[in-house]
């Protein structure tokens, strides 16, 4: 990468301003984008319930596992006590239908494991994908070809199927978030490995690429030092689009029985639980899927908006929030004053040389008198 030059010349002369680096620009870009700011403070909010669950649940005094029978109608079928499904002071959000666990225990802890699993997966993804598209591109013809098959192999695996043939065989004593982490990550590597091959291939036609080849540099000396930085920006892109996709494939696999089992809390497991009270306890249903809705759509909104900002030339898929009018603005006020100046400037020079040939032709008639 190019460093911007300044040119300082002799005094009175004008000074170029060094050009804004990479991160300054990015940040620019994606300040400029409102839906974007706004999803990433819905993210970071999420996340940071998801790490202080612990401390939420100690200050409301409940805890995501323990069964409250008391709170429970038998007579009707396990309906909670009391109005809009048990909430209280004691219970802020209600309690759950049969069992009488704390919904909002039980709704913190689960955003842990749902966003747990889905950044696990995603970097999971990343690595092999990373490894194995670099590997392609910088190989010889028969490691190229071979790797571009299975990843071919691994992009027609339909991810759904090959998860619950996975998760339905493995024993139940291993971690289940963790297995359901490391099965999406290792069934889902496929296009983020075309994406580092086709990105690769073409920084290697580079300049200086081409530079450090011939300085003597190794094989994996060149991609550590000079392709991996100019893979970064794609490979965030990507990763940041991943994430939404992932904690979709985890509840759909905890709705279907063979993802995060029971007692333990997600998401997706609490509405398989929920689908038969939605009319008895609506909020045992809508409050996870409500989570749901809102973390994918935020973390949906922040990856186009980084993808934007990493590359200018795309434009947003959702042409909103995006502050182009402002900055389309900001641009033309910016060109209107510059054409101003200059034309400010023009009319100086014109009348000044107008003054400059009326003195000489009233010295010439001095002259020519004289």
């Amino acid at each position: 990468m190019s460093e911007a030059l300044v040119a300082s010349q002799a005094a009175g002369t004008d000074v170029t301003v060094p050009a804004a680096s990479g991160a300054r620009q990015f940040w620019r870009r994606l300040r400029a984008q409102r839906a974007a700011l706004v999803a990433a403070a819905v993210v970071a909010l999420l996340v940071l319930v998801a790490l202080a669950a612990p401390l939420l649940t100690a200050i409301e005094g409940q805890d995501p596992f323990t069964y409250h029978p008391s709170l429970i109608d038998s007579a009707r079928g396990g309906v909670p006590t009391g109005s809009f499904g048990g909430i209280s002071g004691d219970h802020w959000l209600g309690i759950e239908p049969q069992t009488g666990r704390d919904l909002f225990a039980r709704l913190v802890y689960g955003a842990r494991v749902s966003l747990g699993v889905a950044l696990g997966a995603t970097v999971v993804q990343v690595l092999i994908g990373v490894v194995v598209g670099v590997a392609a591109a910088l190989g010889n013809r028969w490691i190229d070809q071979l790797l571009s098959r299975c990843t071919e192999i691994i992009i027609a695996m339909p991810l759904m199927i090959m998860s619950l043939a996975l998760l339905a065989i493995v024993p139940s004593s291993f971690p289940r978030p963790l297995l359901v982490a490391l099965i999406i990550g290792l069934i889902a590597w496929g296009t983020v490995a075309k994406i580092v091959r086709a990105q690769t291939l073409t920084l290697k036609q580079l300049d200086y690429v081409s530079a450090a080849r011939l300085s003597g540099w190794g094989t994996w000396r060149i991609a550590r030092r000079e392709l991996l930085p100019g893979l970064a920006a794609p490979v965030i892109t990507y990763a940041a689009l991943l994430v939404p996709t992932n904690i979709s494939v985890e509840a759909a696999l905890s709705f279907l029985g063979v993802g995060v089992k029971p007692p333990t809390p997600s998401w997706g497991q609490m509405l398989t639980a929920a689908d038969v009270w939605y009319q008895a306890a609506p909020q045992y249903l809508l409050l996870p899927a409500g989570a749901l809705f809102v973390t994918v759509l935020a973390l949906t909104v922040l990856g186009d908006g980084i993808r934007t900002a990493l590359d200018p030339r795309a434009a947003s898929r959702l042409r909103i929030g995006t502050g182009r009018k402002r900055e389309a603005k900001a641009d033309a006020g910016t060109k209107g004053a510059s054409g101003k100046d200059a034309g400010t400037k023009g009319d100086a020079d014109t009348k000044s040389a107008t003054t400059k040939s009326a003195t000489t032709k009233s010295a010439s008639s001095k002259e020519a008198t004289s």
